[in-house]
């Protein structure tokens, strides 16, 4: 949401300096008109205007270009948004009735209905920082330490072993050189969290009730 309010205060500056630079050059003329004295050498002040207008114009033009270029993104972003939204509704619909988990495509690896539901909500997970990576919202260096945390359970590690080739592939077919980033930093971090030992197993995230 913050993300979206600043994008929106940035395209209205821009707006509004371009609404300023069209007045200023559509209001001159009729101002100089009104203000200057008579035997006034109009052909001197026609240079003049020339020689400032041309860059007024061009800056006006650029403003405009990247009121469009926010604009653009803006729409790009609501759109993959409400996409993920759909996806998201899908897979809660399944984890609530477990009949509807086949309809997913295979794991990779065996799993029970319990391992099921929780690998389809770390997906969920997964997912969430995808998009957010992808539109620049944290850095190379906040995604691996996500990464490094994540793959500590043992639930995280178990959604890598049965999806990560899945997720690697479509990277490769979407062909978008930050979505292959990102997957190349959760296999990195999956590989160097398996060679550091188990996990920590999700029976012992919470102490005992007393």
């Amino acid at each position: 949401m913050s993300q979206s309010l600043t994008e929106h205060r940035i395209i209205f500056k821009w707006t509004a300096t371009v609404l300023a630079a069209v007045a200023v050059l559509v209001g001159a003329p009729l101002l100089l008109g009104r203000l200057t004295p008579a035997g006034t050498n109009w052909e001197r002040l026609s240079d003049i205007s020339q020689t400032y207008g041309t860059p007024l114009s061009i800056a006006a033009l650029a403003g405009v270009a990247v009121s469009l270029v926010y604009q653009s993104r803006q729409t790009a972003v609501t759109y993959a948004e409400a996409q993920r939204a759909s996806h998201r509704q899908l897979v809660i619909m399944a984890i609530d009735d477990p009949e509807l988990m086949v309809c997913w495509e295979p794991f990779t690896v065996p799993v029970t209905a319990l391992d099921a539901k929780q690998i389809a909500y770390t997906n969920l997970i997964v997912s969430n920082w995808s998009a957010d990576y992808r539109l620049k919202r944290f850095n190379d260096a906040a995604l691996r330490v996500r990464c490094e945390t994540h793959f500590r359970g043992e639930i995280a590690r178990k959604h890598w072993e049965n999806g990560g080739a899945d997720w690697r592939r479509f990277a490769e077919a979407i062909g978008t050189p930050r979505l292959r980033r990102f997957v190349s930093a959760m296999d990195t971090a999956y590989a160097a969290a398996v060679a550091s030992g188990p996990p920590r197993l999700s029976s012992s995230y919470f102490a005992p009730p007393e």
